[in-house]
């Protein structure tokens, strides 16, 4: 495996150099006038697959935003590894906090400072370098396929046809996505669950228009007076989500599997310190990690109304509105959960005003089997670079096309992921560390040898 680690260190650089040109192109999924820039993304795409060595690569297009698929088959009777990525970015905002220019990628302490740095271009630029290693090397055991979508960041509403669509020239033996996180950087994981996501809009409406607060405060209904007090209800007083029917599918993960799970370190303490915070807050009976990857939660994302704008407006605003996020464990249906918030959301609503609920996006949750070749592949293959098993663990992030992928392609995924929960991902000031993108790159192609001979 000398060769892994000269040909990383021979070309350090260029692989910075390239993966800036990426980060530097304003990918953002859900903002439409950033539409120009997907495509530039993609062809970007395009240019490092064929560059690495890719027989073809195409941007093809979808209802949405384009996908990049690549391949190179070596030998149609060898497995074959199917890489999934996403060229799309979170929005930036708020501007103001971020301490660099967000698509002007800049190294600080070690790390990669840039929107995208880690989610997702970093980390599935990392597989681009690790298989033009493998090719220019000619160490590549396996055939590989490269998806590259535009939509991961807005729900990936375009990719379940498309994957219909092109389902043989999918076919592939597993699924190899890059889009997670580690436990710590010195506490190798892999990643075996990740939650579903059912995400809603809320509107509260009161009265036609704004209203003077003074003559007409105490006889009218504040629409954000109201909307504060329906979240509220959300929960109650041990953090359980109130609405009717929320739990009824969830699957209770059994006490030997939490044991499991406890064997990866945690200190309360750092964790309270790294977030500033005094304390924590949960679901009643169960643990941080736990609450954050075998339980449900519900959230909000964003709320406002009235006057936001500097100095005072004193009015009665005549609408207001929550983006609400509810975190799905596997077995939990993402469109059921969403019309059930929408029955009881309504249904709560005093009749002072008016509610409407829009459900946004979701997705499935997914749990991967630990006993397959592919994750003992991973496995080993990690453990290679740092010496010591990974710890499976459940993540509380979501990627709802990762369940898709399952039920439409009928090919299961591994999550090998290199963030860090530092990393600051959809928040201002993003980064990867830099040892963790190499390291990467070193890790994958280990994961094709080892994939390969345990797939004879």
């Amino acid at each position: 495996m000398d060769t892994i680690k000269t040909y990383i260190e021979e070309n350090k650089q260029r692989f910075l150099d390239e993966l800036f040109g990426l980060i530097r192109i304003p990918s953002i999924s859900s903002i439409s006038e950033h539409k120009p820039d997907m495509m530039k993304t993609a062809e970007y795409w395009k240019e490092t697959l064929l560059k690495a060595g890719a027989d073809k690569a195409e941007i093809m297009p979808t209802t949405g935003n384009s996908v990049v698929y690549g391949e190179k088959i070596i030998d149609p009777k060898l497995p074959t590894v199917l890489v999934y990525g996403h060229y799309d970015v979170m929005p930036v905002d708020p501007i103001d906090l971020w301490k660099s220019k967000p698509f002007e990628p800049e190294i600080r302490d070690g790390k990669i400072y840039a929107r995208g740095a880690d989610d997702d271009k970093g980390q599935s630029f990392m597989h681009a370098k690790a298989f033009e290693l493998m090719v220019k090397t000619n160490t590549l055991p396996c055939n590989v396929k490269f998806m590259i979508e535009g939509e991961e960041e807005i729900g990936s509403p375009s990719l379940t046809k498309w994957c219909a669509e092109n389902k043989d020239m999918l076919k592939a033996d597993v699924i190899l996505v890059s889009d997670t996180s580690m436990i710590g950087k010195d506490v190798p994981s892999i990643t075996t669950g990740l939650r579903g996501l059912a995400y809603v809009e809320v509107e509260v409406t009161g009265p036609s228009h704004d209203l003077h607060s003074g003559l007409f405060g105490g006889a009218v209904a504040n629409p954000a007076n109201v909307l504060a007090k329906l979240i509220a209800s959300l929960h109650d007083e041990n953090n359980r989500i109130t609405i009717p029917g929320f739990y009824d599918d969830v699957l209770e993960v059994s006490a030997e599997e939490r044991a499991d799970m406890a064997r990866a370190p945690f200190n309360l303490d750092k964790y309270k310190t790294s977030l500033d915070i005094d304390d924590i807050k949960g679901e009643q009976g169960y643990t941080t990690m736990e609450r954050t990857g075998i339980r449900p939660t519900l959230d909000v994302n964003g709320i406002w109304g009235g006057y936001i704008g500097e100095g005072a407006k004193t009015v009665l605003p005549s609408k207001a509105y929550a983006k609400i996020s509810m975190r799905l464990v596997p077995n939990q249906d993402h469109e059921k959960i969403a019309q059930l918030f929408k029955k009881h959301f309504e249904s709560i609503a005093p009749k002072s005003v008016k509610v409407k609920v829009t459900p946004l996006h979701g997705g499935q949750g997914y749990v991967a089997p630990t006993n397959t070749p592919a994750y003992i592949a991973a496995s080993k293959a990690v453990e290679d670079v740092y010496g010591i098993k990974p710890i499976p663990f459940r993540s509380g992030g979501s990627i709802p096309i990762i369940s898709t992928f399952e039920q439409v392609l009928g090919i299961k995924s591994i999550l090998l992921g290199f963030g860090l929960e530092s990393d600051a991902i959809h928040s201002p000031n993003e980064s990867f560390p830099l040892e963790q993108f190499f390291t990467g790159i070193s890790v994958i192609p280990r994961f094709y040898k080892h994939f390969a001979e345990l797939s004879k």
